[in-house]
């Protein structure tokens, strides 16, 4: 039994190692660099939920106040290359928020982008970062939201 399942094993292996083809054809080696994508396409990012806070606060103009240096703080990193994704999460049970996948190389780089963010400095938003793996033409289909998108924030 052993053998049999050392066998499937080497088998899927040298599949796996054989499926792998190049693409040649396509590959553009300048765009790759620039996007800083590893052999298969791809490069870490670092993926923010963020949550509900422990400042339960009620001061309508705080809040706001916080909030719209929140959105300025989004504009600001998409400016520099950093925000690549950020949406918000809808009602649920943790108290999530919304994310934001960041093209920092590291926590640290991530956090010092997140001191801007009034609503995360003032607790209002918690921050939670994750390493992540993803598609290095992510940050691509940004040149395609002022095409899409009516109306501005």
């Amino acid at each position: 039994m052993k053998t049999t399942v050392l066998t499937i094993i080497s088998l899927l292996i040298i599949s796996m190692a054989f499926s792998q083809t190049a693409n040649n054809q396509n590959f553009d080696s300048e765009l790759a660099k620039k996007l800083g994508a590893d052999d298969y396409g791809m490069k870490s990012y670092i993926f923010v939920i963020l949550k509900t806070g422990s400042n339960t606060t009620t001061d309508k103009k705080f809040i706001d106040s916080c909030f719209a240096g929140h959105m300025s703080n989004m504009g600001k990193m998409v400016e520099a290359g950093k925000l690549v994704v950020a949406g918000p999460i809808g009602k649920n049970e943790k108290s999530y928020r919304g994310i934001f996948i960041l093209n920092a190389k590291d926590f640290e780089e991530a956090k010092e982008l997140l001191k801007g963010d009034p609503a995360v400095k003032e607790k209002l938003l918690e921050a939670e970062l994750f390493n992540w793996y993803g598609s290095a033409a992510l940050p691509l289909y940004l040149e395609a939201v002022d095409k899409i998108q009516k109306t501005k924030r």
